[in-house]
């Protein structure tokens, strides 16, 4: 892709067409863009004194500024370092009828390090490969474009930038190592750009030899593939084959389980008390963990989730109770408000429902079409996969009540004046698709209990039972990946 660029090879199309031209061509495709339900990222890496701010000057001059954005990612910052790998880059994602353009990626920390081991490559290159097909698939447009010169050529442009008084500071270290090791670099970026050339989303590779010659073939690679996006973006994408479930996860639990209150009373504040310690012993060992609680409607979440919590440093977590999607979070990816919420190391995140959003109150209630509700069993296991894989431990608890039950709660909510604000005519709406709730949580339970991230159904019907299962679970499981962290830790 790199090694075998033939500089000499130049494109003559574009040379009699005004910068300035295109650019109007390309703002047009934009206003289109802007009212459509679409979105864009241009991600412009290359090597350092390539030419990326020049490029990205020009890509922009002509567009309407309200409806596009640029971000500037430099090497890892400090109080990046302790977030999973692509949250910061997650957080800048354009929302529908914009246009996002990285200045630099989450490609070039990977790029900049000739001595990145294979593995920690592979696991990032996994990371990137999700993040863009999960775009693609959510109708963005993933354009990356690398800027390429010449060895003799950069040496040029870091002489005239260190002879200039007011450009001197732009040369970098990583200019003077990407010179000396130039065809070390040249083989690096290639590997890496020959396996992440996706079909989806796949690498343009630009000659900035000519910068002006450079830019016109951006406006124009930009502008063709956003102008066959929006001509092909009313097909109806088809739906994921799932098979059908061989059995059904929550027909094999036992709703009678109880305890007895002398039983929950002796037993609750030991079990507090420990999960506590257990908390602080994370923080210590900066382990971040996610915990995820979902299930009916009058399950009881929010009786576990403070009855774990109660003796716990309330500094050390944070609950993301997870709404309707407000309008600006609507623009964006699912996934996308949940990542701004992930924990730093040794903090811990609790969610009151979650993603599992997208697959069950979005499946039943028509909010998402189904080719993407159906995508996002796949989308979730990755994710979570990913997020394990950067050192975080994940609890999911799915907690089920069977439906008279909840009938039964309703109606203690109804008649209790301290409660009944909780009821609402949509719980009523909700319990007359009870059984359409239960066959999506059960194909949830199905496609995402995976090794990283296995369920933990949670029988309901009885409140104490519930809550004291929840705590020993958490104590359990906690204690296992404490010990697991600490095996990793040792063998390094």
């Amino acid at each position: 892709m790199l090694t075998d660029f033939d500089f000499d090879k130049k494109d003559t199309t574009l040379s009699g067409t005004k910068r300035s031209e295109l650019g109007n061509g390309l703002a047009a495709l934009q206003r289109k863009l802007v009212n459509s339900d679409s979105s864009m990222l241009i991600i412009v890496d290359g090597w350092e004194s390539s030419g990326k701010g020049y490029i990205l000057k020009e890509l922009t001059r002509e567009l309407d500024p309200r409806y596009f954005e640029v971000s500037v990612f430099d090497d890892a910052m400090d109080d990046n370092a302790d977030h999973p790998f692509l949250w910061r880059f997650a957080r800048d994602l354009p929302g529908k009828g914009r246009i996002a353009f990285f200045d630099r990626s989450f490609y070039s920390e990977l790029m900049n390090d000739l001595k990145v081991k294979d593995e920690r490559l592979e696991h990032h290159l996994g990371y990137i490969s999700f993040l863009e097909r999960m775009l693609v698939a959510d109708n963005t447009i993933v354009l990356k474009l690398f800027l390429h010169h010449s060895e003799k050529t950069m040496e040029k442009r870091i002489e005239k930038l260190k002879e200039d008084p007011y450009r001197k500071f732009l040369i970098t270290k990583d200019d003077e190592k990407q010179l000396k090791k130039y065809t070390k670099y040249l083989n690096h970026f290639d590997k890496i750009m020959e396996a992440t050339n996706f079909e989806e989303s796949p690498w343009h590779v630009i000659s900035t030899e000519d910068l002006k010659a450079a830019s016109r073939e951006a406006i124009s690679i930009v502008s063709s593939t956003l102008k066959t996006h929006l001509e092909q973006a009313e097909k109806e994408p088809g739906v994921p084959i799932r098979p059908g479930l061989k059995e059904k996860p929550l027909d094999h639990i036992n709703l009678k389980a109880a305890i007895t209150e002398e039983e929950y009373e002796a037993q609750l504040e030991k079990l507090q008390e420990e999960a506590g310690e257990l908390v602080y012993e994370m923080w210590l060992k900066k382990i971040p963990c996610i915990l995820v609680f979902e299930g009916t409607d009058a399950a009881g979440k929010g009786g576990a989730i403070s009855r774990l919590t109660r003796l716990i440093d309330p500094r050390s977590y944070d609950v993301a109770t997870t709404a309707a999607p407000t309008e600006n979070e609507s623009r964006y990816n699912y996934l996308w408000r949940f990542y701004q919420t992930f924990p730093i190391k040794g903090k811990m995140t609790i969610y009151d429902r979650s993603w599992y959003g997208r697959v069950l109150v979005e499946r039943v209630e028509g909010f998402t079409p189904e080719h993407r509700w159906a995508a996002a069993y796949e989308e979730i296991n990755e994710m979570e996969h990913n997020l394990v894989d950067d050192g975080l431990l994940i609890l999911k608890f799915l907690i089920v009540i069977d439906k008279e039950e909840q009938k039964r709660r309703f109606k203690d909510r109804e008649n209790d004046p301290e409660k009944n604000h909780k009821l609402t005519d949509e719980d009523w709406r909700n319990h007359e698709k009870f059984e359409q709730y239960e066959e999506a949580m059960n194909e949830m339970v199905a496609r995402t209990d995976t090794k990283d991230a296995p369920w933990i159904i949670v029988e309901g019907n009885q409140k104490e039972y519930a809550r004291i299962k929840v705590l020993k679970e958490f104590i359990s499981r906690a204690r296992a990946f404490i010990a697991s962290h600490e095996g990793k830790q040792q063998k390094k």
